[in-house]
């Protein structure tokens, strides 16, 4: 029996994956595993019994990735399960971009009470007028689950789309449109896009990435969305551009207290993933990765550990180690292992960073002794005995 402690309300149609096998845990200290979306993690004392924390999201900036590995707690998100909930909202921000459609409906309030409205509305739309899409030149920076996708959206809906993605995935470079101009530098995106779309991880090489010289290489007018993270864009950068006319819009789904006040910012509270269907989703998918890990000792979508996964094991036992990336740790499992006469029928090691992570399927099960021994190996942070 695996106990699971929320953080966060978590969508009902995920919680209805769990089996008989689960129960809720009233408290973070007698929890196998952790279920999060936006609480924050930072301050909370980690118990030694805790093996995983799920994030119901892609961002896991409310979870100390750091101090979970150390402690060996596998760290799990959701990518591209809220993908279609940013895409739309990514679209919605070219059009508010595009048009002054918040300017108009607040002046529409704001003469609400005058009476007269209709003739007024006829007078005065003109100062909200705004240009269209169709035709426009779109650069998204990152293809991924989000950027991809908006990418081919806005094929269909009549734009010259320039994409910008090194790091591509064979599979998602295989769903692109082919009419998306595929590009080599940035600048190329700079340069001639009239709208451009960031949609990458925020890593210390991409922290405001759009600064003063990017923003520099940009066409008069350009509209800049963000829907990846703030810190992406430098807001000092962002204000003399936006006042000098060099941007036009800066349409954000991550306001702080620079880009708020902005003039020229469309500030939106976070709502990309706001929607019942990317609720479910990420839910959906946090507990079918709880399980495989828990269950058969998987890691798929891990943040703080590598991907490694053996499938079911149909061996006499599985024995998983979460460790230090050092050199010859793996040698000195197997050799523990040989001392008991065990054969091991199946492995996999996997790094990543200063982590790793082994899985060894047995044709034995390995004595609480021999366990022991693995756990004092140096480097070693937590030693499962998944079956």
């Amino acid at each position: 029996m695996f106990n699971i402690h929320y953080l966060n309300k978590i969508s009902p149609k995920g919680l209805a994956l769990w089996t008989e096998d689960y129960q809720t845990a009233e408290s973070i200290d007698t929890a196998d595993a952790v279920m999060v979306r936006s609480a924050a993690m930072h301050e909370l004392e980690l118990p030694a019994n805790l093996l995983a924390v799920a994030r119901a999201g892609a961002g896991v900036n409310n979870i100390p990735l750091d101090k979970c590995a150390q402690q060996g707690i596998v760290v799990f998100n959701t990518p591209g399960a809220n993908a279609n909930g940013v895409k739309e909202m990514a679209i919605c921000g070219m059009l508010l971009g595009s048009r002054d459609i918040i300017g108009g409906i607040n002046w529409v309030q704001s003469i609400k009470d005058e009476g007269d409205v209709a003739k007024k509305v006829e007078k005065g739309k003109s100062q909200f007028a705004g240009n269209e899409i169709i035709d426009k030149k779109l650069g998204v920076i990152g293809l991924g689950a989000i950027g991809g996708p908006l990418a081919n959206a806005a094929i269909q809906l009549g734009m010259k789309v320039y994409g910008y993605d090194p790091y591509i995935s064979i599979d998602a470079a295989w769903h692109l449109d082919s009419h998306i101009q595929p590009v080599k530098t940035l600048d190329e995106i700079y340069e001639n896009c009239d709208i451009i779309s960031v949609h990458v991880p925020l890593l210390d090489s991409t922290r405001q990435m759009i600064n003063a010289d990017a923003m520099e290489k940009m066409k008069d007018g350009v509209i800049l969305l963000n829907f990846a993270r703030d810190a992406l864009v430098d807001d000092d950068a962002l204000e003399e551009a936006l006042k000098a006319g060099k941007v036009k819009r800066y349409v954000t789904d991550f306001p702080n207290d620079r880009t708020a006040g902005m003039e020229g910012v469309i500030a939106i509270p976070h709502l990309g993933a706001s929607t019942e269907e990317s609720e479910d989703n990420c839910a959906k998918m946090a507990v079918k990765q709880l399980q495989n890990y828990l269950q058969n000792g998987n890691i798929v979508n891990s943040v703080n550990f590598p991907n490694c996964d053996l499938g079911i094991c149909s061996k006499e036992s599985r024995v998983t180690i979460l460790h230090r990336n050092i050199p010859n740790s793996l040698s000195r499992f197997t050799s523990t292992l040989s001392k008991e006469n065990i054969n091991i029928s199946d492995l996999m090691n996997r790094s990543r960073g200063e982590y790793a992570y082994t899985m060894l399927d047995l044709d034995h099960k390995a004595s609480d002794a021999l366990i022991d021994e693995l756990c004092e190996i140096d480097g070693v942070l937590r030693v499962r005995v998944i079956k």
